[in-house]
């Protein structure tokens, strides 16, 4: 059996939980006013967006995506936009902390499934898909679930190849030959390698496929430890190591229709402001190092109807770069930026290397450069932002790596 049918579709009894409670301090301003996974990401995209495609293009119909933090927009988001046949029984739907087990909320992702067992015990899955919600990525997960299954592991986490001097920032997988995991070790300061190359690790991507007595025994053994922080890759993972009952998924392995040589087994950890720049840089060269365009594996959303083409007047250029729906360049130049929907640049400004999303005004002679706007951010005629960074640090946030970053809906300085 392997979970597969022959068309490659999923044929499996599996129930698919992302964790989308993320709090998101590191993107802080964007997080301010909503869920990490709710960020906007790409011009049309939120980040948890491209989780669900992986999950829906692969035939995954039964989706909860747990919530917590500030969920208001990512709730929205998904009622709106990803909605299945009940007809036919498929369902995605947000389930926020609803304290079950006691008046608190949750206090690590392990909690967050464990307080929501009753999803499991009404949906009687053989097995469980755990996946992050905030990674940019194409993945076909039936692939990996099919290996497990054959496997017969109590859990498979997969595992993307990373230089072992970049691989201290991450959870890290040590495996023998047979792939079953040996050691699952949070941030060492000496990376495992994999079998075949001892230069390289793998990095957990955060996505776990279960069987579902394994998860339930472990989950609970969890909750009665007092030490524990319950955390799915802290705890619930390292628990089946030391069972032996873990195995690790190669995510090179993982081939997805209509990848290019160039972006395939492309990930991002977007989890900080500068990573989150560097993902949008990978969309806007001509051909890009992550490829929104491929239709055999759709990044899926919801885009306004009401909203007409983008449009050009007055001389307004866009040079390497993504342009949104109702978007109008006047008069203006934009060179190597990501411009959302519904965005309006006036004469004379001039826009590189940015991130602006949508509902963004800038005026007239404004410069915006290496920076990121959030939703409504208004640039008055003659604004600089980006020219100093010493300036705007005193008025914005500027990020390590030099990124300026105006939250929702502010309004920037002109002097």
């Amino acid at each position: 059996m392997s979970g597969v049918s022959a068309s490659g579709k999923l044929s499996a009894n599996v129930l698919g939980i992302v964790l989308a409670g993320g709090e998101g301090k590191r993107l802080w301003p964007l997080t301010a006013d909503r869920a990490k996974p709710a960020v906007p990401f790409g011009g049309n995209y939120r980040l948890i967006d491209f989780v669900l495609s992986n999950l829906v293009n692969c035939g995954m119909d039964r989706i909860c995506v747990l919530t917590q933090y500030k969920s208001h927009s990512l709730d929205r988001h998904i009622s709106t936009t990803w909605r299945l046949s009940s007809v036919l029984d498929q369902y995605i739907t947000t389930v926020p902390a609803q304290q079950r087990l006691g008046r608190r909320w949750y206090t690590g992702s392990a909690d967050a499934i464990f307080q929501s067992l009753n999803l499991v015990y009404d949906d009687q899955p053989d097995y469980i898909a755990v996946f992050g919600a905030d990674h940019v990525y194409r993945m076909d997960p039936a692939q990996m679930i099919s290996q497990h299954i054959e496997s017969g592991a109590g859990v498979t986490v997969a595992g993307i190849r990373v230089p072992r001097a970049e691989a201290k920032a991450f959870g890290c997988i040590a495996s023998d030959e047979t792939g079953r995991i040996t050691e699952f070790l949070e941030k060492p300061s000496d990376p495992p390698h994999v079998p075949d190359d001892p230069e390289v690790t793998f990095a957990s991507m955060g996505n776990y496929v279960f069987s579902t007595e394994a998860l339930l025994d472990t989950l609970r053994a969890d909750a009665e430890n007092s030490d524990s922080e319950h955390d799915m890759g802290g705890d619930i993972i390292p628990a089946l190591v030391d069972q032996g009952a873990a195995h690790v998924y190669d995510f090179a392995d993982n081939v997805v229709p209509g990848a290019t040589e160039r972006d395939a087994g492309y990930w991002r950890d977007v989890g900080t402001i500068d990573a989150y720049y560097d993902a949008h840089t990978d969309l806007v060269s001509v051909h890009p190092i992550f490829n929104l365009y491929n239709q055999r594996w759709p990044i899926r959303t919801g885009t306004p109807a009401t909203l007409p083409p983008a449009k050009f007047v007055e001389g307004g250029i866009a040079q390497d770069s993504v342009v949104g729906a109702g978007t109008i360049i006047s008069g203006a130049i934009v060179r190597r930026s990501v411009i959302s929907p519904n965005v309006m640049m006036h004469g004379g400004a001039e826009v590189s290397d940015s991130v602006v999303m949508p509902g963004v005004q800038i005026g007239r002679g404004a410069v915006v450069r290496r920076a990121i706007l959030d939703k409504n951010v208004v640039v008055p005629p003659g604004a600089l932002i980006g020219v100093d960074l010493t300036a705007d640090r005193s008025r914005y946030t500027v990020s390590s790596g030099g990124v300026v970053v105006l939250g929702k809906g502010v309004t920037a300085q002109t002097q």
